[in-house]
């Protein structure tokens, strides 16, 4: 996820504490979908759909701040 960032979002997990947790919140997320979508977790299609969109809100978040940071 956002490898021209790669240096910055190490450094802003490590400084900024509202930066990590939705860092690692997303990662959470992305493998939480990625067992549904494996069928390793039992899910609906409609479950699947709300974390996607959660993501998706927490990644939209997470480059903002990053565009932010790199001022």
């Amino acid at each position: 996820m956002f490898p021209e960032y790669r240096d910055l979002i190490s450094r802003l997990k490590t400084e900024d504490s509202h930066f990590s947790r939705l860092f690692d919140k997303h990662n959470e997320l992305d493998q939480q979908i990625k067992n549904m979508e494996a069928r390793i977790v039992p899910a609906t299609a409609d479950e699947i759909e709300m974390l996607k969109k959660e993501k998706l809100h927490l990644k939209d978040e997470l480059y903002s701040l990053l565009k932010t940071a790199a001022v």
